[in-house]
């Protein structure tokens, strides 16, 4: 069995240049095999309301629904570290804040809890690390926000919003955030943050300078209905089995051949 992860793994990793690879998991049965495959982290992503509910968004996601998956992954979860997403409005309060994510570490096995947001949640940040509870903050495209962004579309792009998003950045660092996920930014952008902060950048669309990358497991699967987003490549194309696919994605990333050009932004 590989060793367990832990935050301290992440910042060795950032700190030795060595990529940190990470999937989406629902459930016991595919946690297993990510493991088996190699993956750094796990992220019980609230994603699974597009990809597992039928849903065009995140935001009809519960706490109670995020509770019940990650628990599904905690059993079977040996290795990876475990990030659990809080929904939508799960964390509009500093004290909701806390509430939610003690019962997603208390219930659900979470080993660290991601937020989206910038400077708004930085006091939330600052809260959750004082009181044990590690933070993975999340810039750029925030899905919940996707109303008030007008879409799923690039952010950064032009020189205030990508100044703005960098000392996002610095703020969530210096609050204590202990990695951070980039999605849908330019890639020179996401380089300059990664450079600019103490905690791991995990990109999504977000360029080969992250100190790592996510995908959602289903696009990385090409089971994903609809049209798969630009940024995600189907690894099971060339492979034999799930398996297999798994290995393919994990050895991508970690020798840099994934995310190519293609995969994103400038």
């Amino acid at each position: 069995m590989n060793a367990a992860v832990t935050l301290g793994t992440l910042e060795r990793l950032k700190q030795n240049g060595e990529k940190i690879a990470c999937v989406t998991s629902y459930d016991a049965s595919f946690t297993v095999l990510l493991e088996a495959a190699g993956v750094d982290v796990v992220l019980v992503g609230d994603s699974l309301g597009n990809v597992i509910q039928g849903h065009d968004s995140t935001l009809p996601v519960t706490m109670e629904d995020m509770i019940y998956h990650a628990a599904c992954v905690a059993r079977a979860g040996k290795s990876a570290l475990r990030i659990v997403d809080m929904p939508f409005m799960s964390y509009a309060s500093v004290s909701q804040a806390l509430e939610n994510a003690a019962r997603l570490m208390r219930e659900a096995g979470a080993q660290m809890v991601k937020l989206e947001g910038g400077r708004h949640v930085v006091e939330t940040v600052r809260a959750l690390t004082e009181h044990g509870m590690p933070v993975c903050a999340h810039l750029g495209l925030t899905p919940q926000s996707v109303h008030q962004l007008g879409g799923y579309r690039v952010q950064g792009r032009d020189a205030d919003a990508a100044g703005r998003l960098l000392e996002d950045a610095r703020l969530l660092d210096d609050a204590g955030a202990g990695a951070l996920v980039l999605e849908c930014i330019p890639s020179a952008l996401a380089a300059q943050i990664t450079a600019g902060v103490s905690m791991p950048t995990i990109g999504i669309g977000a360029g080969l300078d992250c100190d790592g990358q996510v995908l959602v497991l289903y696009d990385l699967l090409g089971i994903t209905p609809g049209k798969r987003p630009v940024f995600s490549r189907n690894f099971l194309e060339d492979a034999a089995d799930i398996p297999q696919a798994l290995q393919a994605y994990v050895k991508a990333v970690k020798d840099g051949s994934f995310p190519g050009p293609e995969h994103s932004f400038d």
